[in-house]
């Protein structure tokens, strides 16, 4: 049995090469595995059949591929490939109506020329369009291709699949084909069925209760696998029970872990920056005009922090032209006059270039140097 700790390569399916795969995506570990999303889900739990398609929805078909080839056009190379009803491989016969085939259509694809075989058995998403050389026959311009099954051993497997009759996961493949959408639902199926279900929790139970959120290991089970009922529209938007639980636990820890650092921030020693009338003369030696209210409750804000003991941790935020520049000088001020250098950093060349000249104009004439770095 598994535990979430234990290394991802002896899932099955998995093994040390498709390892590496997945640890160049950052999966080390069997919870790692578990909380790799899907990216979107395909409801496959009523596959349409090709005689009900209509004009303009989109629709997921699971069908058999009949032929395909790759045309050359003066503008680009178009693949195409015909598919048809699971098991519908009837010759044409006159008067009846013939065996129900759709078009699908990819533009610059020359990838997919060797990919597709007659027999394979594919699940395809996509819009439905009208063909406008032909208006009575419909086509699906680049849909999501995804191979099921090889030939016709392939239907019986399909029965028994995770492919069809239910909802499900799409994931970004990885690794160079390494490991597919179809393998990574398999391996994370495995995983699921593998590891201890004794998960343990992550939140309190109290938080827990307060917020109406899934258990831990329900949420790994139903956002890799919904259940039947789950509206596809919650799924796809990521507000799913499964996902609020496991979207919480993320920016959960994330504020935990924040909170844990200003803590330890607030507990280091800090300057404790004197705020006496030199000071106060100082800072108005500097300004070139007279300050607004905005200004003077957020300097006055500063300079309380500044006076305590431990390191300031604080945003200033405003519009274009607000003053936020002087009101860092009238900081930095405070800094200097008792004795200590300032750095004032910008995240550009430029910006940096331009508070540097601005530095210059407002600071020089009061008697501090003032050097670019």
């Amino acid at each position: 049995m598994l535990e979430l700790d234990s290394q991802v390569q002896y899932v099955k399916g998995v093994g040390p090469a498709r390892a590496e795969a997945l640890a160049a995506k950052g999966i080390t570990s069997v919870e790692d595995l578990l909380c790799y999303m899907p990216f979107r889900y395909e409801d496959r739990s009523n596959p349409r059949r090709i005689a009900d398609l209509r004009p303009g929805e989109m629709a997921t078909l699971i069908a058999e591929v009949r032929n395909s080839a790759l045309f050359r056009t003066r503008r680009m190379p178009i693949f195409e490939m015909t598919v048809g009803e699971l098991g519908d491989r009837r010759p044409p016969e006159f008067g009846k109506s013939p065996p129900a085939t759709i078009k699908c259509l990819w533009f610059n694809a020359t990838y997919l020329k060797d990919r597709f075989k007659p027999g394979q058995v594919l699940a395809l998403y996509g819009k439905v369009e009208q063909d406008k050389r032909r208006p009575d026959r419909l086509q699906l311009m680049q849909p999501q291709v995804e191979v099921l099954s090889e030939g016709e051993e392939g239907e019986e497997a399909l029965a028994q699949s995770l492919e069809i009759g239910r909802i499900v996961p799409i994931y970004e493949g990885m690794g160079k084909g390494m490991l597919t959408s179809r393998g990574l639902r398999r391996v994370i199926r495995t995983a699921l069925e593998s590891v201890n279900p004794a998960i343990a929790e992550t939140i309190p139970e109290a938080v827990r209760k307060r917020l109406g959120l899934i258990p831990r290991s329900q949420a790994f089970w139903r956002v890799h696998w919904p259940e039947p009922d789950e509206p596809l529209s919650n799924l796809q938007a990521c507000r799913s029970a499964a996902h609020i639980r496991l979207i919480f636990e993320e920016l959960f820890f994330l504020q935990l872990g924040l909170e844990l650092k200003r803590r330890s921030l607030r507990e280091r020693p800090g300057i404790s920056f004197r705020l006496d009338d030199p000071v106060r003369e100082a800072l108005k030696r500097i300004l070139p005009f007279k300050p607004t209210a905005a200004q003077k409750k957020v300097l006055g804000e500063i300079a309380a922090d500044m006076r305590q003991p431990v390191p300031m941790r604080r945003l200033l935020q405003g519009d274009v032209g607000s003053g936020k520049t002087i009101v860092a000088f009238q900081a930095a001020i405070i800094a200097i006059e008792n004795g200590y250098q300032v750095a004032l950093m910008a995240p550009t060349e430029i910006l940096a270039a331009q508070h540097y000249l601005s530095a210059r104009s407002i600071l020089e004439k009061a008697g501090y140097r003032i050097v670019l770095l």
